[in-house]
């Protein structure tokens, strides 16, 4: 049902949610009478909210229920909605232009959705605790294959106060993540908000994190106002609990779109391959060059890898991390096809069943001789 009461929302607005030409290239053929485009701003057990011409809309999702969940409405869908029906439905999600994903932890390794048609990827990482590479390494990964370009955030810089060592953390952040960007941020002072909003003033940003990282104090600070609950971090070891339970799409004053996350305690890989590449995107140069083309890098002769190792170019924990976000895909990958192929034998087995059913149908019930 729709609901324009207290909502400004015009029919040309949903171009500050990120409509555009192509979006509505896209729409076209889902253009049938009653219904209209609508953007997923929040999700909510079977049902969600969409931002439309018409206004807010709160609808359904059970017609585009499907078996595989990859596919499950998530916050940045865009979609076709039955703008006649009380309540409005979900006819149809639009294909998705990128889509933030990771595995999940059942042992169907299947993949989940946790944002959709996002431009940037906004990595939050707190200054409070010490600064884990690793976990860089792993977002960026993720961040590169959704197809969204990634961007480290440094935040409560606040807590660094001395210039040389906040320059010294941007530069470790930087070698695990080449061609990121690095902003040191502060919503306590306002460091670097300004030239982050900037950056994330067009298109949908997503923001990434563990509890505790600062993202919905760090939400509040580019919305502009206290959108996101905040509670204080512990002491003992500087995590937060859970404050954002929903991924919500929030309109930034600057332009753009912002999608807060709840905190992510695991972020496993997920069909990763080429973000891992890109994320160590030295290390697949450097294995270019290698004599060999299956070189593995561990000791064979004229390896590129392990010389930029031995003359200090590359890093040694570099190659560790990649050998192990390798290692980690290669597993899931090898699950996920088990499944797949486990799937199709069953499905093979239920069509067959079906078949000869269909038969004794066609040939009648016996007769005793």
């Amino acid at each position: 049902m729709f609901d324009t009461s207290s909502d400004t929302t015009s029919p040309h607005s949903l171009a500050a949610y990120g409509w555009d030409d192509g979006w509505a290239e896209t729409f076209a053929p889902y253009a049938a009478p009653g219904l209209v485009p609508g953007r997923v701003i929040r999700v909510d057990r079977g049902q969600c909210d969409l931002v439309t011409p018409n206004g807010l809309a709160r609808a359904d999702t059970e017609l585009v229920t499907p078996r595989d969940p990859m596919r499950i409405v998530c916050t940045g869908d865009w979609a076709a909605v039955d703008a006649e029906g009380d309540p409005a439905y979900v006819r149809t999600l639009l294909p998705r232009r990128t889509a933030l994903v990771r595995s999940t932890s059942s042992k169907r390794s299947d993949g989940q959705v946790l944002a959709a048609n996002a431009d940037h990827a906004v990595i939050a990482v707190s200054l409070a605790a010490e600064l884990d590479l690793g976990r860089v390494e792993r977002f960026t990964a993720l961040a590169w294959e959704s197809g969204a370009q990634p961007v480290v955030v440094l935040t409560k810089a606040d807590l660094v106060p001395d210039p040389d060592t906040l320059a010294h953390l941007v530069s470790d952040t930087g070698t695990a993540a080449p061609g990121v960007r690095v902003l040191p941020v502060s919503s306590a002072t306002g460091e670097g908000l300004a030239e982050l909003g900037a950056l994330l003033a067009s298109g949908t940003s997503v923001l990434l994190g563990q509890s505790g990282t600062g993202k919905s104090t760090l939400a509040n600070a580019l919305v502009g106002e206290a959108v996101q609950d905040v509670r204080a971090i512990r002491d003992s070891d500087g995590k937060g609990r859970h404050t954002t339970t929903t991924r919500d799409l929030l309109p930034l004053p600057s332009g753009g779109v912002l999608i807060d996350t709840p905190g992510l305690r695991g972020v496993g890989l997920w069909d990763a391959g080429g973000g891992v590449a890109q994320a160590f995107a030295e290390i697949e140069e450097l294995a270019g060059r290698c004599r060999f083309p299956d070189c593995a890098h561990r000791a064979e002769p004229g390896c590129a890898v392990l010389a930029a190792i031995e003359d200090g170019s590359l890093p040694g924990r570099r190659l560790e991390s990649y050998r192990k976000l390798l290692r980690e895909n290669e597993r899931l990958a090898a699950r996920t096809d088990a499944r797949l192929r486990a799937e199709l034998r069953r499905d093979w087995k239920q069509r067959q069943a079906l078949g000869r059913h269909m038969v004794e149908r066609k040939r009648g019930p016996r007769r005793e001789r």
